[in-house]
Order: C-alpha cells, then sequence, then structure tokens
C-alpha cells in the first residue's frame, strides 16, 4: 500500500503533531509530502510553519490566506440559518474543517498527489470532517490518517520520536500541557487535560480570545450592524468585507466578555467532551441576524427554519457540508433571506448581547395592526371570534369524548 503514495499533501500547522506526521510520512511512505498551511484568522504568525517545513527538505510549501473565503462562503450561509449545535455551540471548528479538506482535494488535484493526510485524533469529530468532504469532492483520492496507523500512543512517545528525529520541540511541550487550542477567524476551543474533568470549573487562564465579563467595561456599548439578503455588511454605518467585519465584532465582543460557553457535547464518534469555546464575533452575529429577520420573515418561514435548523446544525457538526441534504437546506434558508435587510442595533454589556432596535425597508411589522390606540380598521376584533371557536372546536370534542368515558 505505501509503495502506492508517490506524493501526499498534508494539513500542516506546523506544530509538534503535524510535525512529526510529516517526519512519519516522509519515513513510512518514502513518498514527496506538499505541506499547507490555511491561515483562517488563527492569530499566529504562520512563516515558523514555512521555516519548519523546509527544515524536513519540503520543497512546495502552501500557505494560503483563507480568511475571507471562510467568512463568506461558510461562517455567513451558516449563520442565515441562525445555526446552533445541541442549542448552545455555534460550530466555530466544524464549519472550518471542510474549506481546509476542500483545499486540501484541490492541492492534490493540482499537484497530482495520491493523497492527502491531516492531524486529526482517532477520537475526535474532525477525521470525520476531513474525509467525507474528501469523499465528497473527490472519491478517488486516498486519505492517510497517522493516529489510526501509528504506534505512538502517548505523549511520551510523541516527544521521544521527535527528539530521535531532531524535530524542534518547545519547552511547554516537555512538561505536559496544560490544554489544547483550535482557533480561527469564527472561535477558539479549548480542550483537553485540565478541562477533562466536566465537574471542575475552567481555570481562569485558559480564556484566550475574551474577558472574564465581571472585569468588562461598567458602561455598555451600542453597535448598529447593516443587514443585506441575510449577511452582515456593516457596522456603525461603515461597509466592511465578511472577515473584516467579523474580525471587528470580535474585537467588540471580546472587549464585553461576550461568546463564552462551557460545554459538554455530544461527539458524533460516540462520546461526550468538554470544552471551552469563545465566540464573541458570531454570539453578536446570531443575536443581530435573529432581530432582523424578526421584523422581515413572515411566521411561517420562521418557524419552518427554526424547526430544520437542528437538522441543519447537526450534518455540519457530523461532516456533511457538502452533502446533497445540506445544500437542499441551504437553498431553502437562502431563499428565505430575499428581504432580510435593514439595521439593527445591539447593546453589548457584561456578556450580553441584547437587540434594542431594529428596522428594515422591507419589515412585515405594522403599528396599525398591533398599536393599543385606535387603528385603521384593518383588523376587525370580531374576527376573532370566528378563529377561536373554529380552533377550539377539537379541543371540544376531545373533552366531551374524555369525560364520556369518565376521564377527567
Amino acid at each position: 500500500m505505501a509503495k502506492d503514495i508517490k506524493k501526499v499533501v498534508l494539513a500542516y500547522s506546523g506544530g509538534l503533531d503535524t510535525s512529526i506526521i510529516l517526519k512519519w510520512l516522509q519515513e513510512t511512505y518514502q513518498c514527496e509530502v506538499v505541506t499547507f498551511t490555511a491561515d483562517l484568522g488563527q492569530g499566529e504568525e504562520l512563516e515558523p510553519a514555512r521555516r519548519k517545513a523546509e527544515m524536513f527538505g519540503i520543497k512546495d510549501i502552501r500557505i494560503e490566506d483563507l480568511r475571507e473565503e471562510f467568512v463568506r462562503d461558510f461562517v455567513f450561509p451558516m449563520f442565515r440559518a441562525n445555526t446552533v449545535y445541541e442549542g448552545q455551540y455555534l460550530l466555530g471548528t466544524s464549519i472550518a474543517r471542510p474549506l481546509i479538506a476542500k483545499r486540501l482535494v484541490e492541492i492534490a488535484q493540482e499537484v497530482g498527489a495520491d493523497a492527502i493526510s491531516h492531524g486529526a485524533t482517532g477520537k475526535g469529530n474532525d477525521q470525520v470532517r476531513f474525509e467525507l468532504t474528501a469523499n465528497a469532492l473527490d472519491p478517488s483520492i486516498k486519505v492517510i490518517a497517522p493516529w489510526r496507523e501509528w504506534d505512538l500512543r502517548s505523549r511520551t512517545q510523541l516527544l521521544d520520536y521527535a527528539e530521535r528525529n531532531q524535530i524542534p520541540v518547545s519547552k511547554d511541550k516537555r512538561g505536559e500541557a496544560p490544554f489544547s487550542v483550535d482557533a480561527n477567524l469564527l472561535h477558539t476551543s479549548s480542550e483537553g487535560m485540565v478541562l477533562e474533568d466536566p465537574g471542575v470549573p475552567y481555570p481562569d487562564y485558559v480564556p484566550q480570545r475574551t474577558v472574564d465579563p465581571e472585569n468588562a467595561p461598567n458602561e455598555p456599548e451600542i453597535i448598529t450592524i447593516g443587514y443585506e439578503k441575510g449577511d452582515p455588511v456593516s457596522i456603525n454605518g461603515e461597509k466592511l468585507s465578511p472577515a473584516e467585519l467579523l474580525t471587528r465584532l470580535n474585537e467588540l465582543g471580546g472587549k464585553h466578555g461576550i461568546g463564552r460557553l462551557d460545554l459538554v457535547e455530544n461527539r458524533f464518534v460516540g462520546m461526550k467532551s468538554r470544552g471551552l469555546y469563545e465566540t464573541p464575533g458570531g454570539t453578536i452575529m446570531l443575536v443581530a441576524h435573529r432581530g432582523i429577520e424578526s421584523i422581515t420573515l413572515d411566521r411561517g418561514e420562521a418557524h419552518l427554519k427554526d424547526e430544520l435548523m437542528p437538522k441543519y446544525a447537526e450534518l455540519i457538526y457530523n461532516g456533511f457540508w457538502f452533502s446533497p441534504e445540506r445544500e437542499m437546506l441551504q437553498a431553502l434558508i437562502d431563499k428565505s433571506q430575499q428581504f432580510v435587510a435593514g439595521e439593527v442595533s445591539v447593546k453589548l454589556f457584561k456578556g450580553s448581547a441584547s437587540v434594542i432596535a431594529r428596522t428594515s425597508p422591507y419589515s412585515l411589522y405594522s403599528m396599525d395592526l398591533v398599536t393599543f390606540e385606535e387603528g385603521s380598521g384593518s383588523y376587525d376584533h370580531h374576527d376573532a371570534e370566528g378563529f377561536i371557536r373554529l380552533n377550539g372546536l377539537r379541543l371540544k370534542t376531545y373533552a366531551a369524548r374524555n369525560r364520556k368515558a369518565g376521564q377527567s
């Protein structure tokens, strides 16, 4: 099998694990390795990854800025659906994996590689997300998952392998790392080690992107977000690109301690896991989008979207971004966003984001219909009598049957 692999494209972060994987691929498959590092707004300097890849003798090193594509083509479509997994999680890691995997496959096709490789462990969801995406985009591509193949089962064995192969190890890796962090422009997730026991509060040093709400400013800040066809396009009247807008919202939300989530979730692979997620900008976007939808969506549209959202969220979480059913749901969601336009004012204060005003040229809200004062007469109060009578008919029939049968 190894002889069939001549060239592999590796998703490479430059960290210890993927550096070990890089060396292991060269050693095990004796193949050419192309490294691909995606800039998704993780906030890290990526040039060290290039230098480390060069140290391994890699000739084809790809580092790509995918921030705009990430937010425009993945984050925004997901937020049009108000997507939340298990009632809380805004899917920051889940939505990044299909983009990384897509580029892995595209680069593999471009350079004529036989396989792609990733550093996801055998216990996590990411292995599923990477590989289902590869299956959907190129069914002929092979996927190498070292964590399911090699015999390196502990941190000690990884460090020993690194030392034998002269792979640089950061000093803090010599001890036991307190937790692992995955970050992109949408969120930061922290998992493992000091966070593994859900009965123990997370230490104060874990949060990366948000201040403690108790230490946030004592004065609220009000911002106005402009929307067009369901997507945010401006903050306080300033037009921004998708990545610029999310970056700005992250800064605002982080300052006010917005978007922290201590979550125990159900992984697709069958176990529960605990993590601390920080999604400051995304939390504001979710609140604001629901605010503008509240005046622009018909009741039937809004309720149908809410019914379908858990299924849509589950598809993304489980790695089915490129599935036909997700694309079908996206078409329905996007149709609903045709008139989701206008402005939403949101108050940021001590960990909360609250809608305080919303306006739209396509608003369905009628002051004449809801006013407690005398309206124009377009609503006749007497119409409610027949409406209630018809809706109550089945309840009367049900109650009469139960009474006849001696039930209360």
